[in-house]
């Protein structure tokens, strides 16, 4: 499983990668906007470093329920985009919700392993 967990980290750093570039290509027209959607890469980036650290450290409770508390931030900001673009089920928005539903369910073991 905790192969399972940091593939899931690194598949979630490549998503991150993959929204840079788009977010380069598509808004460079639009500095605010793409000032935006590069934050939300940084916060990809960031979860998932968290994310890394989290699967080698089985013990720590804090950080499951910080990356728990993330996860959850970042699959509602997902489906929102998913809603706002018309399609839940379009590739961008789902990657990134299945990735990190994994995620999601990675901390919650971690979790329930403590108690």
């Amino acid at each position: 499983m905790k192969i399972l967990d940091r593939v899931l980290g690194v598949l979630l750093i490549l998503g991150g990668l993959g929204h840079t570039a788009g977010s380069l290509q598509a808004y460079k027209a639009d500095q605010m906007t793409l000032l935006w959607s590069l934050c939300a890469s940084l916060f990809v980036f960031l979860l998932a470093g968290a994310n890394l650290i989290r699967a080698g450290r089985p013990r720590d409770t804090a950080l499951a329920w910080l990356c728990l508390g993330g996860g959850l931030c970042h699959i509602a900001t997902s489906v929102r985009f998913g809603v706002l673009i018309g399609n839940v089920f379009d590739f961008r928005p789902l990657i990134f919700i299945l990735i990190t539903l994994g995620l999601c369910g990675m901390c919650v073991r971690t979790l329930l392993q403590r108690q």
